[in-house]
This record gives C-alpha cells, sequence and structure tokens, in this order.
C-alpha cells in the first residue's frame, strides 16, 4: 500500500512539473486574405486554388508554433489592422514607403505581372491617341480627358503606380471600397458609369468571366514607365511577434518561390504569357537584394 502511495505521489509531482508546460497557450497569428483572384478564391469556380491558397497552408504546416486564424477583409480595413499592435499578418502586401512605418516584411515571395488598364474593345478609340506599343501614358491620359479610372480604396498598385495616382487630379478617380470592389468596378464599367479599370489582367479575367462576360471584349494595356513585374511580401504588424514570425516565415520562402509559387501563379496567366512568365521567374532573385525596397 505504501508503495503505491508512493508511485501515485511520485506521478503527481510529474504532473505538476508539467502543468507549466501544458498551460501555456499558443500565440494566435491572424491572416489577412481578400477576395483577389488568382491569390484567394472564396467563391466559384477555382474556389481554394488561388496561389495563396496553396501558399497558406504550406506556411501554416512549418510554423506550428502558432495557432492561426485566417479572417477576410477588406483592403482598407487590413491595412487598419496592420496598424493596431495585434499579432497579424497579410501574404498579398506590396511594398511602399507608407506602410513601411508599419509593417515588417519579408523577403519578396512572387513575382506578378504589374497592374494596367483595362478598358471594353468597344472603347478602345479613347486610349488610341496615348498608346505608344500598347503602354498607356496614364497621366497624360487623365490629366487630358474626362474619363474615369476605377481603383480600389486603400489599395497599392505598386510605388510607381501610386506616385502617377497622385498627380492626377481627384475627379478623374472613382474610388471603391468593400469586399468586392474590383468586381463592382466592373461591373460599373458596363454600365457605362466609368470607362477605365486599374487591375492585374489574370484578377480581370477570372472576374470578368464570374460575372458571365466575355474577356475578349476587353483589352488590357500596361502603364508607360512601369516595371513588368512587382513582387508580393508576407506582411505582419511590426511587432515582437510580428518581425519574429516574419524570421520564421523568411527561412521557408526561399524553396517556395523558387519551386512552388510561380507554377500556381502561371496557371491563371494568358495563354501567350504562360511560358514566358515561368521562364522570367527562374531568375527573379538572381541578382536583386531581398530587402523589401529594392523590389
Amino acid at each position: 500500500m505504501r508503495g503505491l502511495v508512493r508511485r501515485l505521489l511520485g506521478l503527481l509531482i510529474i504532473l505538476c512539473g508539467m502543468l507549466p508546460a501544458l498551460g501555456q497557450a499558443k500565440e494566435r497569428l491572424i491572416w489577412l486574405v481578400r477576395d483577389l483572384p488568382p491569390f484567394t478564391i472564396f467563391e466559384g469556380a477555382g474556389k481554394g486554388q488561388g496561389v495563396v491558397d496553396n501558399l497558406l497552408p504550406r506556411l501554416i504546416a512549418q510554423m506550428p508554433e502558432y495557432d492561426h486564424s485566417i479572417v477576410r477583409v477588406n483592403r482598407a480595413r487590413g491595412i487598419q489592422m496592420l496598424q493596431e499592435p495585434s499579432f497579424t499578418c497579410d501574404p498579398t502586401l506590396l511594398w511602399t514607403p507608407e506602410r513601411a512605418k508599419f509593417v515588417h516584411y519579408s523577403i519578396p515571395s512572387l513575382g506578378v505581372l504589374s497592374s494596367g488598364v483595362v478598358i471594353r474593345k468597344q472603347d478602345q478609340a479613347l486610349l488610341a491617341p496615348f498608346l505608344d506599343n500598347q503602354q498607356v501614358d496614364l497621366k497624360r491620359l487623365l490629366g487630358q480627358t474626362r474619363l474615369k479610372l476605377g481603383i480600389v480604396a486603400e489599395r497599392s498598385y505598386s510605388v510607381q503606380i501610386d506616385e502617377i495616382l497622385r498627380q492626377l487630379p481627384d475627379t478623374a478617380l472613382s474610388r471603391h471600397y468593400g469586399n468586392d470592389a474590383t468586381a463592382n468596378l466592373l461591373q460599373m464599367q458596363r454600365l457605362g458609369r466609368l470607362q477605365l479599370v486599374l487591375g492585374y489582367w489574370p484578377e480581370m479575367r477570372y472576374l470578368i468571366q464570374a460575372q458571365g462576360n466575355n474577356p475578349d471584349e476587353y483589352a488590357f494595356h500596361p502603364i508607360q514607365g512601369v516595371n513588368r513585374y512587382q513582387f508580393l511580401h508576407v506582411g505582419c504588424s511590426d511587432t515582437p511577434l510580428g518581425r519574429e514570425a516574419i524570421s520564421h516565415i523568411n527561412r521557408l520562402l526561399p524553396t517556395l518561390r523558387r519551386e512552388t509559387l510561380p507554377g500556381f501563379y502561371a496557371r491563371w496567366l494568358a495563354p501567350e504569357e504562360h511560358e514566358r512568365y515561368l521562364a522570367d521567374s527562374l531568375h527573379f532573385f538572381d541578382t536583386q537584394a531581398d530587402s523589401p525596397e529594392e523590389h
């Protein structure tokens, strides 16, 4: 009997020693996502098959030290949350000097085709005087005409394009908020309430088809003076926890951005872009520095 008591006491001591470890809850990392094809797709054809839909499970599986939550937000709310003292990360952020004041960025994760101007082909003649090799002089176009350009509020389209937008008259821009901002802008364009929408052609093609329309009725024009590719990052709130998470993510991204992510992105491109993109992606990170502002 005494031996049993001693064994039970020993077991109790061991269990008591384990209690502090058992009681330590993991930090909860909140991932911010938007309905942003071809990166995240919440509904319809391709649901769950976007680039980030495939990236996030891979990151989460290799970061077991955290509990993970995925939260859907629009761009404006996402930026607001990143400014709060929370443990929050966004897997599809462009670097901008304004965001760098409150976001800690990963190394570049993926090169993507830069945004441009989408117009219905029936209105194509409106752009003709402002095109050079199919690239549009956006500043001259919107400075010299009464055309309206639809943009998503609080969204960055790259440092280069954001700077052009800042130089345009406010009357030339139609800003839209909400979870479905880009889709709503395309509907406004279809109704003739604006002529131009700024965006990424893979995203536009997907949304046009999702609305039951034909992408062949639209034309996409890159913007003069803008690099062909821009680079996405994972960005976390600039807190000790956010910086620690980015340190871990930076160890995971080199393999993912070389072997996995380009193929997920290329499948959403127009056929004529597919092969060139995959060839270019092999050299995205050959000579470029991995500091976010270099991209």
